[in-house]
């Protein structure tokens, strides 16, 4: 059995808490590699390519690039930094011999910090921790190593990864450092880390292929990409091969193309072999998890299991009075070949077709699946969605629901109300400590469904000031009931253009979500009552006109601007008779019944 090492290649994930810095610190990577040209004119977080990343600042998916450095590749994945996206984490870490822990030199480790590590130290890998935003006023570097070193324990580091290299970076400023006193203007130091603690790939170059499947691309041009690390073996272009299908069956393919990558390119390649991360097309039918083998002698690696979907809502086809009217796709079929479509690529989501209008989507939070409703909006898709609910489990005739780790940041004034609110749900603290600069860190186990539509509420009580994480912990035996909603919704009560004197009348009686000229139809919510039932409101309600009227007498009815409702707000205010209508337009939020008349008929009904 001949070992074959790659000495010419370091396969690396760059793991973090979301905002640590991670695609920052990709981009300085990257322009001192020299891969681009020096004219060339490159973006910010050049990784974040899609435009909800741009917009929110975050890795939805994790991303492949290379550098050279002294005639060494090393492969580099950027992954998601929200608990809601494990499912890409997980996968990707199949691919490397190693992780950059990157951790904030003034926050610390934070929950996705934990669940990351957690991952990367079961599949026995070492990281290298680089303690980045050394350049903040308020850094506090030694004692951030001493909290990742807990963490390290607490986790149950073997004693080879609990002699971890330590990096100090200001990714920002595209330096880094083995000590904090050192002087530097280049990320050189951590460039030379990589190469010498980093081991290279080794496996058996000359016998039969395997790669596995750890993510999949298309092309209008050339189909299905699959891309993957090559565990065995060599590929050749134009090569017969298989692949082996997770319940076992072989589909037979030609790698009509083989690409490796050359900073964010992909570059044409005629062969590659053991350690190389590629790209093939050619593939037809293939999915994340399956494995490319050579035809000859097709055998199966085995696929990393993915933790389960925590939440569930149905996502069903627009049926409200202005259904079609600023959606390009609408109907059933357009809705499920897309939600399909979405099976192939996001491994952590389930879909099962409950009639030929609705479906019903799990996913691992309501990140998770606002993330997909946002992006079928901007496709141009109109869809209504409900509110989003928890999956239960059952094991030995015991009822058991999700629970979160959540963690809270806030300023002491504001750690009453945020307690008081997190009792009614069920919220237990597991620790409280004094953080930095007059901010408590407080520290609870949540059940999942004490989480829907808390972060407003939190948001509200800290005056914009907290900040919250929360990361699935695991299941617990069922906590009680949980109250919903305090207040109603005020809904309109007919057709038309909202008017200043409706909604004048309106907005006495709770906060309004819209403004003067918005056209409404019977049944949808256009604001939140101060009273616990809904309220039926004319919003488009005109004055009447009489002699007495003086002229600009109506100029004098003043509106409090609209609370405006983010779709993560939105499904987070919805109660269970209600939906979100999701168009690429609006967002709007409605009742399951439209008709006042047959609404009051539903609750008699319930309440006898």
């Amino acid at each position: 059995m001949n070992l074959t090492v790659r000495e010419d290649i370091r396969n690396i994930a760059i793991i973090a808490h979301v905002d640590h810095g991670k695609t920052t610190l990709v981009d300085a990577l990257l322009k001192q590699s020299n891969i681009f040209r020096s004219n060339e004119k490159v973006e910010e977080r050049v990784m974040d390519s899609n435009d909800l990343e741009k917009e929110r600042g975050i890795t939805i998916l994790s991303k492949n690039t290379a550098v050279i450095h002294n005639g060494i590749k090393i492969n580099i994945i950027d992954t998601p930094g929200h608990a809601d996206f494990g499912g890409e984490v997980e996968r990707v870490l199949k691919m490397v011999d190693s992780v950059l822990l990157v951790v904030d030199s003034y926050e610390g480790p934070m929950p996705q910090t934990k669940f990351v590590l957690r991952k990367a130290l079961e599949l026995g890998l070492k990281p290298i921790v680089v303690i980045n935003k050394i350049d903040k006023p308020n850094a506090r570097p030694e004692e951030v190593i001493d909290e990742v070193f807990d963490l390290f324990l607490e986790l149950g580091a073997e004693d080879e990864q609990l002699d971890f290299p330590i990096v100090y970076a200001s990714a920002r400023d595209g330096i880094a450092k083995l000590e904090v006193e050192d002087e530097s203007d280049n990320m050189e130091p951590l460039f030379k880390t990589i190469v010498e603690r980093v081991e290279p790939p080794k496996g058996q170059a000359d016998e039969p292929l395997q790669m596995l499947i750890t993510t999949l691309d298309t092309s209008e041009y050339v189909g299905k990409i699959a891309i993957g690390k090559i565990v065995r073996g060599t590929i050749k272009k134009n090569q017969n091969l298989s692949i082996v299908k997770q319940d076992g069956k072989i589909t037979n393919f030609k790698a009509s193309n083989i690409y490796t990558y050359e900073g964010l390119k992909r570059v044409d390649a005629d062969s590659a072999s053991i350690g190389d991360i590629i790209a093939v097309s050619g593939i037809g039918d293939a999915n994340i998890g399956e494995t490319i083998a050579d035809s000859a002698n097709p055998e199966a690696l085995p696929f990393v299991d993915i933790d389960e979907p925590t939440l569930n809502m149905n996502f069903m086809v627009n049926d409200s009075p202005f259904a079609g009217r600023e959606g390009e796709f609408i109907t059933s079929r357009h809705l499920r070949d897309r939600l399909f479509k979405e099976l192939e690529t996001n491994v952590s989501l389930k879909v099962v077709e409950l009639s030929p209008d609705c479906f019903e989507v799990s996913g691992r939070g309501e990140l998770h699946l606002a993330i997909l409703i946002e992006t079928m909006r901007r496709e141009g898709y109109e869809l209504q969605v409900s509110k989003p609910n928890v999956i239960f489990k059952e094991e030995n005739g015991k009822k058991l629901e999700p629970i979160e780790y959540l963690t809270i940041d806030v300023p002491e004034e504001f750690m009453g109300p945020v307690m008081e609110k997190l009792g009614p749900r069920k919220a237990e603290m597991v620790n409280m400590t004094s953080a930095q600069n007059g901010y408590t860190r407080l520290e609870f186990n949540i059940p999942a469904r004490g989480l829907i539509g808390f972060r407003n509420e939190f948001l509200t009580d800290t005056k914009g000031n907290g900040i919250m994480n929360h990361v699935f912990h695991g299941y617990e035996p069922y906590k009680g009931e949980i109250p919903g909603r305090s207040r109603g919704s005020i809904v309109a009560f007919e057709s038309g253009d909202a008017l200043t004197y409706g909604l004048f009348n309106a907005q006495e009686r709770g906060t309004l979500f819209i403004g003067a000229g918005t056209e409404v139809y019977e049944g949808m919510i256009v604001g939140e009552s101060s009273r616990a039932d809904d309220l039926d409101v004319n919003v488009c309600k005109k004055k009447h006109l009489s002699n007495t009227r003086s002229s600009g007498s109506d100029d004098a009815l003043k509106l409090s601007t609209p609370r405006a409702m983010s779709l993560e707000q939105s499904l987070e205010f919805i109660n269970g008779d209600e939906l979100v209508e999701v168009t690429p337009v609006s967002i709007r939020m409605r009742k399951r019944v439209l008709d006042s008349g047959e609404r009051k008929k539903q609750i008699s009904r319930s309440k006898k």
